[in-house]
């Protein structure tokens, strides 16, 4: 594991009006960690998620990628953003929402081409994908006939066709059957071994123990310690 940070959040405080979300969160990840992000209902774990996405903004502390404050203003910057954005992936825990293309091999070359990648160089990421996660029976299909274990593939798949350096996913064994459930461990595992940073949150305590180098209590705001 590389011990320099990749994301630093200090003192992150956000709002949702009057409920607050977050209390002066203050986590350092360093790259090629695992992450896991536990804690009640509504203790703010997917608005941390979506912070970290740069999908919301905190309200006072500071978010730092690789050095670089991640605000409301700084993604305003274009160029910038695409960069980010290009960085880190989410996948949400309802796949429903990343999904909108007619057929899974669109999806797929969906974020690559919107990078501006050739178009040799999409064509080659999404049948590198398809054949990583093994789904090349579901190309040609349509992402809204698919069962939820296969749509969660088929988002994982997305956002690691552009290769980001960190993967966000958010409650990623939720809704899954047992089959479905353990070849995404199995699969998480390879990407922790191959050196992926990962963060995800989950009430799963046994994704949490096998999976994570580190688990972050977001109730108490504390580390309960290193796993491995």
């Amino acid at each position: 594991m590389n011990n320099k940070s990749i994301i630093e959040l200090k003192n992150l405080c956000f709002a949702y009006e009057q409920h607050v979300a977050l209390r002066y969160i203050t986590i350092d990840i360093k790259r090629g960690e695992t992450i896991a992000l536990q804690g009640d209902n509504g203790c703010g774990k997917s608005t941390l998620l979506k912070i970290l996405n740069g999908i919301l903004f905190a309200n006072e502390g500071e978010y730092l990628f690789e050095g670089r404050p991640i605000t409301e203003k700084s993604l305003k910057d274009n160029s910038f953003a695409k960069y980010f954005h290009q960085k880190i992936g989410f996948v949400f825990q309802n796949a429903d929402i990343q999904l909108f293309c007619g057929s899974v091999e669109e999806e797929i070359a969906f974020g690559p081409m919107q990078m501006g990648l050739s178009r040799e160089e999409v064509a080659k990421r999404v049948d590198d994908v398809i054949a990583l996660i093994g789904i090349e029976h579901l190309r040609n299909r349509p992402p809204y006939h698919l069962s939820g274990g296969e749509k969660r593939k088929v988002a994982i798949a997305c956002i690691l066709s552009m290769n980001p350096d960190v993967l966000v996913l958010d409650e990623p064994l939720a809704g899954l059957d047992k089959k479905s459930r353990q070849w995404l461990l199995d699969f998480l595992l390879q990407l922790k071994k191959a050196g992926k940073t990962m963060i995800f949150a989950t009430h799963d305590d046994n994704l949490a123990t096998l999976l994570s180098d580190r688990i972050i209590d977001i109730n108490e705001r504390h580390e309960i310690g290193s796993i491995k």
